[in-house]
């Protein structure tokens, strides 16, 4: 078994979250309440190998630029960096070439998380 298996990243707004991982990723995120936490759903598949999560907005989750970095798999590391500045994103780093591992981005969602992307060679 992979060590990780779910991961939460602060929003400040939810629905401004939502919208901005929608767009750069084609999801369609789930809302739901539980108790004082608002969660924005990832798409999850049990047949997939990888873990899955949620946007979480509460008093208690704070976005931040350090600490704990989430990398998401994309087929192409360019058309979702452009994603990104188009909805308000910040790129921290382009495309880096991590040898027989694939790629490599990061870049800042719009609640200030920093956030990075994976493709494969």
């Amino acid at each position: 078994m992979n060590p990780v298996n779910w991961f939460e990243i602060p929003a400040k707004d939810i629905n401004e979250s939502k919208k901005f991982y929608d767009h750069i990723f084609g999801y369609d995120l789930k809302i739901t309440e539980m108790g004082p936490l608002i969660m924005g759903w990832f798409p999850f598949d049990n047949e997939k190998p990888g873990a899955t999560g949620t946007l979480v907005q509460a008093e208690s989750y704070t976005p931040s630029y350090e600490g704990t970095m989430v990398y998401f798999s994309v087929e192409s590391i360019e058309n979702t960096l452009a994603k990104v500045k188009e909805k308000g994103g910040k790129v921290i780093s382009d495309k880096m070439d991590i040898g027989e591992y694939g790629f490599v981005a990061h870049f800042e969602d719009i609640a200030g998380n920093r956030i990075g992307l994976h493709s494969e060679k």
